[in-house]
């Protein structure tokens, strides 16, 4: 018998069963990861709030696409977590550090572009019509944000190892560093210096570089040393470097092009009206209350499957993604419609009630609240399937999957459905003018779909023909 193998434990009669208190083992540290991940967010919007609602615009307008040219430009980082599970699992531990490494590398080569891209943030945001002042917020927000990315992409790849190892908790202590750090940042940029929007996004970029070199420093202590020869494979290596490339730009662009997908959704709303835009945002933070904690449970998936895959046992890692797709989907559609019931007292608490606009945004974040509870199932499904494709090393078919559900169908049916006509940006499509509470009834159809999509991939096992060299 293969006791050895993840969150597998046996009964009376020999019979091999899922250990889901291991498997909470997991997933819980994970969650806990993710909820501080949820406040870093809710602290950014908290003080951009309290600048004024149309600041809460300009960064919904741009946050979402800033985390898309980060994703696009973070392959290497992404394939770190898959890369050291299945190494942990068959006991290669010193290629499981070699990954971060990797990472390292491959994120100073990306520096430049990561500037460069910084630098364009008007020409990204110039085709979207946004209003001068909001456009002129979101620039600045956008440079402070991709400028320094490559801090929190390391970082990401460093939590990554962690995470494969089987050690979240050190994903969470390093997780809540940083949000604690975000915040006194953010005061004293925001309020304390005045440098308000600007100063929101180099509170972010300060404390991911801090976090950084807290997440290298537990990287490189004795223990790890010991075990993973940590402080020995930091020489590059071209293979592994393309290997992590070739794994990792594939899993980048599948949640760059959902993100991409939400980022024209968000913008649409904000070219809606200033209310909307602001609405929708906040709306889609507070909804990451439910959309986390299901990442921090499909993440055990990640590592448990590539454990299993590694120890050469690929029907168990079958059946413990069949495990974690469920708890997903059940936690989200759980807290989801939590969220849409107390809607009503969460909402205040992001928005400047001394805001002419405040009452509005109120009714009109309560409205969409309901309409976001409705998908959170299948976004759970979408979660907990994704990244067990992702445990597993399959990456392109997915990517391929989202690209054409976001970019040709979400992205139009929203554009049609949010905009009377003559109020959008192309004429060939049919304009509904239902407002921003058409834009979101083209959010529960494209989640609906994916989700369903990306579980039919899992459920085919295509996935136990893939290697990772």
């Amino acid at each position: 018998m293969d006791t050895h193998l993840p969150a597998r434990r046996f009964d009376a009669d020999g019979r091999a069963h899922v250990d889901l208190r291991a498997v909470f083992a997991l997933a819980l540290p994970l969650v806990a990861n993710s909820a501080v991940q949820t406040v870093l967010n809710l602290t950014d919007l908290w003080f951009v709030g309290h600048i004024s609602t149309r600041a809460v615009a300009a960064v919904g307008a741009v946050n979402w696409l800033v985390i898309c040219v980060v994703l696009l430009l973070s392959g290497v980082s992404m394939a770190v977590q898959t890369v050291v599970a299945q190494a942990y699992g068959g006991g290669r531990y010193t290629r499981a550090s070699q990954a971060v490494w990797t990472c390292v590398w491959g994120s100073l080569w990306a520096a430049p572009l990561f500037l460069a891209a910084g630098f364009a943030g008007r020409a990204f945001l110039a085709p979207f019509g946004l209003e001068p002042d909001i456009s002129s917020l979101a620039a600045v927000f956008w440079l402070r944000r991709v400028g320094g990315a490559p801090f929190g992409s390391v970082m990401w790849g460093v939590l990554g190892f962690f995470n494969g190892i089987g050690k979240p908790r050190i994903t969470v202590f390093v997780t809540l560093g940083v949000a604690i750090l975000n915040g006194i940042f953010n005061y004293w940029f925001v309020f304390g210096l005045g440098w308000g929007v600007a100063g929101s996004a180099w509170a972010s970029t300060t404390a991911q570089a801090l976090g950084l070199i807290l997440a290298f420093g537990v990287f490189l202590q004795a223990r790890y040393r010991k075990q993973y020869k940590s402080h020995l494979t930091f020489r590059l290596r071209a293979h592994a470097l393309w290997m992590q490339l070739r794994l990792g730009v594939p899993m980048g662009l599948t949640y760059a092009s959902d993100l991409l997908a939400f980022t024209v959704f968000v913008i649409m709303q904000v070219r809606l009206s200033a209310v909307d835009g602001a609405a929708s945002q906040i709306v889609m933070v507070v909804t990451a209350l439910a959309y986390l904690p299901g990442i921090g449970i499909a993440l055990a998936g990640t590592t448990l499957v590539g454990q299993s895959i590694g120890a050469g046992d690929r029907a168990w890692a079958m059946r413990l993604g069949n495990t974690v797709i469920w708890l997903a989907a059940i936690a989200m559609g759980g807290i989801g419609l939590v969220l849409a019931l107390t809607g009503p007292w969460l909402l205040p608490f992001f928005v400047n009630t001394a805001d002419p606009s405040a009452a509005d945004v109120l009714a009109r974040g309560a409205q969409l609240l309901w309409l976001a509870a409705a998908y959170q199932f299948f976004d759970g499904l979408n979660v907990g399937s994704g990244l067990c494709l992702r445990g597993a090393g399959d990456a392109t078919v997915p990517a391929v999957l989202v690209l054409i559900l976001s970019c040709f169908i979400f992205v139009p049916v929203a554009h049609a459905l949010t905009f009377a006509p003559g109020g959008g940006w192309v004429t060939f499509l049919p304009q509904f003018g239902w407002g921003s509470v058409g834009g979101w009834l083209a959010v529960i159809l494209y989640v609906l779909l994916l989700g369903t999509a990306l579980l039919i991939r899992w459920r085919s096992g295509t996935w136990q023909k893939i290697h990772i060299a």
